[in-house]
């Protein structure tokens, strides 16, 4: 039922050969895309959820134009389209039958898909969040540093890092749709991709986190401080250090991303040189009763 220009596939393979150039072409816009299909490459195609992921590839006249994935339950996760391809896909998918919790990309991409969808389906979208991806400038580290030290999390900090991710993945709306805490924590701790800020005491207050490197980008998250110690500069100076930790690694890109309801966030990484790239939105889909 898909027209000739999109190819929709289950198998992550198929969807790299054809994708993977373009995704690689913009690596900063296309973060999510390069770092969640190299999770699922790595670790397996499940890692998010007990459904099976699909993939999406627009090609016209020979070249890849756009991309998708969903790896259920989470939302679809779409790179920019026109309105008019962001209309065409929302009827493709409806006509397939595709059960969508909903749907995250760029502004405009997310409100056109948002809109043909619940005219497809009968169906709302309620605005989850509005969200900016910065890239880093120059870094600038907080001054003046909070007391104590970073350190990278180990197999130690475990019960540590899966309260955390509980805590982070409940206050930011995601619960629903993130990895099991412990694998999360493993994995993370595998290739030292969570920094702690401790105080003197060795106390670990707050922690940062940084994805692998793929085409040349990380990203910073999460970045998570618990709400009896925030206001103190523990974050920005955790966060300072895994933006310097990847820069030393030779990241040519070190992005990150904030919820735009958040002035205290976009501040606070605006002060240490992250500069805006890009806004996103993010649209929850409660279903209707049938297909228009």
């Amino acid at each position: 039922m898909t027209p000739p220009d999109w190819h929709i596939t289950g198998d992550l393979a198929q969807f790299l050969t054809r994708a993977g150039e373009f995704l690689r072409s913009r690596p900063a816009l296309h973060t999510v895309h390069l770092t969640v299909t190299e999770a699922l490459r790595s670790r397996g195609l499940r890692i998010y959820g007990e459904g099976d992921p699909v993939f999406g590839v627009l090609e016209r006249d020979g070249e890849v134009r756009a991309a998708f994935f969903r790896t259920p339950p989470g939302r679809l996760m779409l790179t920019p389209l026109t309105a008019g391809e962001a209309t065409g896909l929302a009827a493709q998918l409806a006509l397939r039958g595709d059960k969508l919790p909903g749907v995250m990309a760029e502004l405009d991409t997310a409100a056109e898909f948002a809109k043909e969808w619940g005219r497809r389906t009968d169906s709302t979208a309620d605005l989850h969040a509005r969200q900016r991806l910065y890239r880093l400038g120059e870094l600038t580290p907080p001054h003046p540093v909070p007391p104590g030290r970073p350190r990278i999390a180990t197999a130690n900090d475990r019960e540590q890092l899966t309260r955390w991710y509980v805590e982070f993945t409940g206050a930011i709306g995601e619960s629903g749709t993130s990895q099991d805490p412990g694998e999360w924590a493993d994995a993370r701790i595998a290739y030292g991709g969570i920094t702690l800020w401790e105080t003197p005491d060795g106390t670990p207050v707050s922690m940062a986190g940084i994805t692998t490197k793929v085409a040349g980008q990380v990203r910073v998250a999460p970045v998570y401080t618990p709400a009896d110690l925030r206001g103190r500069g523990y974050a920005g100076a955790v966060t300072a250090e895994v933006s310097r930790m990847a820069r030393a690694a030779n990241a040519e890109e070190v992005l990150l991303f904030t919820d735009l309801a958040n002035p205290t966030s976009n501040a606070l990484y605006q002060r240490l040189g992250y500069r805006p790239v890009e806004d996103f939105a993010g649209y929850d889909f409660h279903a209707g009763s049938a297909l228009r």
